[in-house]
């Protein structure tokens, strides 16, 4: 898989008595795939929110000092890949609104006093204009704020005016252009609402008396919470000293973003009711029936393509090979690499097992091609092993359009599949063969309807109105 930025994980709690700050660590510890360039957590007490943001994996954003200062019984999370927004610590999420800064060590910040709003969002706002006319005339400041800080200072404005902060949520939803999971707070109570289209994943649990909202149902595993089920689209879940309420703030139309089950999700993670695992293994079924290639074996690109790659050998018959590695060390890093070692490319991820390739007709399975520049390393990779024949089998339809709705995507002019053919992209690569898996067929993996998925990745076909943005997208791209 060519890096995709992921698109952010939210994770909310409230319980009396619970280590909020501690479960909460544990919750993001779980779904740290969703992002790895800065973690926080914030936690109220019932009269005061304290925060803790951290640039990095959730493991070195924290340590023990840290977690027992937040102390409270609720609680929200986040880590962040940047979809708007700069990669530094002043967007890392979540937002605290009317924040107070103290001179404390490890951007600690105390905010006081009634009245004050926490939010970590999952998705992304192509258009914020409809936000900024409604913040125009407040006094918030407007320059340099991402979609998510937006949301948040829309809510916080009913908070201040009164409103109870269901009220002020439901009150501003219509402002939210585009894709959202978010968890919201005050220092008494924990708001979680995802998009009436439900494009991003979310699911709750319960734990100890208490509850947890969690961007996927992995994460209450890791903290020895139970899954009780997924967030409707529309949906909006209030949990406070009364328990959870429910409420159907918006008219359900689900268009789940396939592209979930593809690469973003954990495959022990449950979404529209699927195991993400099974449907990735039934992706690569379902490729054993559209290409049929005589090979010795079947090797997958680590990780997301594993179960793929399961399918694949299974329903063919041709034999399974690790004959791939994985550093499972290598990480995002802030160090930039030597020269040398940034030559060498995928080679410091990956390396191919030459004794068991030499001679070898291999069958490479990956789950997606996005600019193309990986996978011509890793196919050379795989040649210069000694393979005799390197067939390429990609798990998803050619990426043709750009996400507005929270995947990092490069622009549109950088999609390999945007102006080249299947043939053209093959001679690029440098592979025996390559083949994609259709559309049709990686809809029957999931075992749901296409009218419940969004597939915009691959057809251009955006169920939220793109807005201004919409501008940026051409169709002229090559009919596979």
């Amino acid at each position: 898989m060519e890096h995709l930025g992921e698109k952010c994980a939210v994770f909310g709690i409230y319980g009396k008595g619970l280590d909020v700050a501690r479960l909460s660590f544990f919750g993001l510890f779980a779904l740290q795939h969703r992002g790895q360039e800065s973690s926080g957590i914030t936690v109220g007490d019932g009269s005061r929110l304290l925060s803790h943001r951290g640039m990095g994996l959730v493991s070195a954003a924290y340590n023990e000092e840290h977690l027992k200062r937040l102390q409270g019984h609720v609680a929200i999370g986040h880590n962040r890949y940047s979809t708007s927004g700069s990669s530094l610590l002043t967007h890392a999420q979540p937002v605290v609104i009317d924040e107070v800064k103290f001179p404390q060590v490890d951007q600690f910040h105390e905010d006081g006093e009634t009245g004050t709003v926490s939010l970590a969002h999952n998705g992304n706002l192509p258009s914020v204009l409809a936000l900024i006319e409604f913040l125009k005339d407040t006094g918030v400041r407007l320059e340099d704020r991402s979609d998510s800080e937006l949301m948040a200072e829309a809510i916080a404005q009913g908070v201040k005016n009164g409103k109870s902060l269901p009220e002020a949520v439901k009150a501003v939803l219509p402002l939210f252009t585009g894709a959202y999971a978010i968890v919201v707070m005050t220092p008494t109570m924990l708001v979680a609402v995802r998009d009436s289209f439900g494009m991003r994943p979310l699911s709750v649990g319960k734990i100890n008396g208490g509850f947890a909202v969690a961007s996927e149902s992995c994460a209450f595993q890791a903290m020895g919470a139970e899954f009780l089920r997924e967030v409707e689209p529309g949906e909006m879940l209030v949990i406070d000293e009364e328990g959870l309420r429910a409420e159907q703030v918006m008219a359900p139309n689900p268009k789940l973003d396939i592209f979930e089950f593809v690469y973003f999700a954990r495959p022990d993670s449950i979404l529209s009711g699927q195991l993400v695992y099974n449907v990735r293994r039934n992706s690569g079924t379902e490729l054993a029936k559209e290409v049929k290639i005589e090979a010795d074996m079947v090797v997958p690109v680590p990780e997301t393509a594993m179960p793929v790659a399961i399918g694949y050998s299974q329903a063919s018959g041709i034999p399974l090979e690790m004959a791939l590695v994985k550093n499972r060390y290598i990480h995002r890093t802030f160090i930039e690499p030597e020269q040398h070692v940034r030559d060498l490319g995928v080679k410091l991820k990956l390396t191919p097992l030459a004794p068991v390739l030499k001679g070898k007709k291999v069958i490479v399975m990956d789950d997606s091609i996005v600019r193309g520049t990986t996978s011509r390393q890793l196919i050379k990779a795989f040649f210069d092993s000694g393979a005799a024949e390197v067939h390429f089998l990609i798990s998803s339809p050619p990426v043709k359009f750009p996400d507005y709705y929270g995947i990092d995507t490069p622009k549109q002019s950088n999609l390999i599949a945007s102006h080249k053919s299947i043939e053209e992209i093959r001679q690029f690569l440098g592979a025996t063969s390559l083949h994609f898996l259709s559309l049709d067929g990686l809809v029957r993996a999931t075992g749901l309807s296409r009218d419940v998925l969004s597939t915009s990745c691959f057809t251009g076909e955006y169920p939220i109105d793109l807005c201004e943005r919409s501008a940026d997208v051409t169709y002229d791209v090559p009919k596979d």
